[in-house]
This record gives C-alpha cells, sequence and structure tokens, in this order.
C-alpha cells in the first residue's frame, strides 16, 4: 500500500482549497491525510495544513477545530483569536452543525441513531480510570444509497456497501469511526477502527486506499454579523472514484 508519508506529501502538492474567507474567518478544504496543526505525533518534516495555510495566506491564522488525519473536507480557521474563541464556544454549545458522508461496509439501514458513550483517548493510557472516562456521543446516520457488488466475501458471492450522511451531534474523539465500527459498519479505508480485510479486499478492486469520510458541510451562524452561513464541498476525487466504481459494478 501507498507510504503514509508519501500520501500527505502528495496532498499538500497543490494550493489549499479556500471554500469562503471574510474579515473574520476562513473556511478551507483538508486533504486526507494531512494533520491539520502539530501535535506529538507528527514527524518534524511532515506538512500540516495550518502552517501550509499560513504560508498560503501571508497571514497568521488560529485553529478553531479539526478533524482526523485520514478525515477530509470542511475545517475553519479564524483570523483573530477573539474569534477563534468565538468559534470554540459555539462548536462546544453545538451551535455549528456538521455534515459528513461515510462509504461504509454492509447495508444500513434508511435511518438510525447511535447513543453510545465513548472512552476518552486518556482511558487508553496505563493507570486511567475507564468509568470515569465514559464521554456521551451521539450519531445520527442516514443511508442514501446501497450498492451489492459481485465480490465474493466472507462466504457469500456478493459484498454490500452503503454511502451515508452522518451528523454528529457531539465531537468525541474518532466518533463516526468508532461508532461505525461499534455497529458492524467500519468505514472503508479506516485502519484504525475498520476491517483490515475489508480495506485491503476494496484496495485491491478499486487501488484507493484512504478512508472514505469527508466532511462536506457546516452549517452556522457567523459569529460576528449573525448572518446564517451554510458551507458545502465536495466528497473528494477518491471518494468520488470509489462512488463511480460501485456503480457501475453493482448487480
Amino acid at each position: 500500500m501507498k507510504d503514509t508519508q508519501d500520501f500527505v506529501v502528495e496532498s499538500l502538492s497543490q494550493p489549499i482549497q479556500i471554500v469562503y474567507s471574510d474579515e473574520d474567518l476562513v473556511a478551507v478544504y483538508k486533504p486526507a491525510g494531512v494533520m491539520v496543526h502539530r501535535g506529538p505525533n507528527t514527524l518534524d518534516t511532515e506538512p500540516v495544513l495550518l502552517q501550509a495555510l499560513r504560508d498560503q495566506m501571508q497571514q497568521f491564522l488560529y485553529p478553531v477545530h479539526r478533524l482526523d488525519r485520514p478525515t477530509a473536507g470542511l475545517v475553519l480557521m479564524a483570523r483573530s483569536s477573539e474569534v477563534a474563541g468565538a468559534l470554540g464556544e459555539m462548536f462546544m454549545a453545538q451551535r455549528i452543525e456538521k455534515h459528513y458522508q461515510a462509504l461504509v461496509w454492509g447495508d444500513m439501514p434508511e435511518e438510525c441513531r447511535v447513543d453510545r458513550p465513548l472512552l476518552h483517548p486518556k482511558c487508553f493510557d496505563e493507570g486511567s480510570s475507564r468509568e470515569h472516562l465514559l464521554q456521551q456521543a451521539t450519531t445520527h446516520f442516514r443511508c442514501l444509497k446501497r450498492f451489492e457488488i459481485p465480490w465474493p466475501a466472507c462466504g457469500s458471492p456478493t459484498a454490500r456497501f452503503s454511502l451515508l450522511e452522518i451528523r454528529p451531534e457531539s465531537g468525541r474523539w474518532h466518533q463516526i469511526r468508532r461508532h461505525l465500527n461499534q455497529i458492524g459498519h467500519p468505514i472503508l479505508g479506516d485502519h484504525r477502527h475498520g476491517d483490515h480485510r475489508w480495506n485491503q479486499m476494496f484496495y485491491e478492486k478499486t487501488g484507493i486506499y484512504r478512508m472514505l469520510l469527508t466532511a462536506m458541510r457546516l452549517d452556522f451562524r457567523h459569529p460576528t454579523s449573525h448572518e446564517p452561513i451554510s458551507l458545502l464541498v465536495g466528497r473528494g476525487e477518491a471518494f468520488d472514484e470509489a462512488i463511480d466504481t460501485l456503480e457501475k459494478t453493482s448487480v
């Protein structure tokens, strides 16, 4: 499979797509495989979205929220610490509505709600108490389309996949990915919380490596003008290629 570091470098080989910009904030499309900002798990030589965007715009920007490294999609940045604080409070109060799309294994119902607490990442540290680190988490799923493909898998002559629209109420660590894995419908290309067999099979059939999860829409009121804003981006080239392959191959 493609080396992760090469994937990151390729992702930032083009200018970052600016989706929205005004005197207070900037919204951009984060490619899959890119960290939003530098952290303890970031390589010293690894490019990150925040620094690349600062260099591109020649302006200091403030991160407001983040997406997982393998997740593509909309990320908000603020032009001042005051606006960053306001947007951060809006995210915490769930006044910014987030919509994702994902391609998952199996047949999902038309609509479902998963209301399951998730362990805080600190719980995975040795000596941490599990009962004090459970966080309430709720995610809404809506099935947009189902696919049945003539790829033998798990003793069946066909494989089934579902394209989902997803709205998380909370913003826990890897919430969407973990909830989908818990209900038996892991995201294709999720190499941490997904199913290795399905990831490998899908890669061999399509050549697509990236995790097929994209943050596609943000709805909120502007933090200073209070005007309603709705931002929308596409799924991304690899994600669209995956859907196109399934549509052409579906039985």
